[in-house]
């Protein structure tokens, strides 16, 4: 037999291979190769860069008072952000009524 012949043989076996696998097996072995997981990690630095810009902005936008239980030379956390945050548009609505 051919050489040629032998690898189209085996190249349609493995075809028949990852056509015989189903949906969720072909997405784990295409997650698993290095380059989506390189573009994986670098889609998400990004993400979390975004999630932490926005995080700042809204650290920078509350008044001085919301921030005051937090020292200053410590960021606030997240947590304590979306916290601040909450009590000082409830402070506004309050002011709005």
């Amino acid at each position: 037999m051919p050489k040629d012949l032998k690898q189209q043989k085996k190249q349609l076996t493995e075809q028949q291979k990852l056509k015989a696998l189903t949906r969720a097996e072909r997405r784990r072995l295409r997650r698993s190769t290095p380059k989506y997981k390189s573009l994986h990690a670098s889609r998400e630095r990004i993400r979390v860069e975004a999630f932490n810009k926005a995080f700042q902005q809204i650290r920078e936008l509350l008044p001085q008072k919301y921030n005051e239980e937090i020292k200053k030379t410590k960021k606030m956390s997240k947590i304590e952000t979306l916290k601040s945050a909450i009590e000082y548009l409830r402070y506004l609505e309050f002011m709005l009524i």
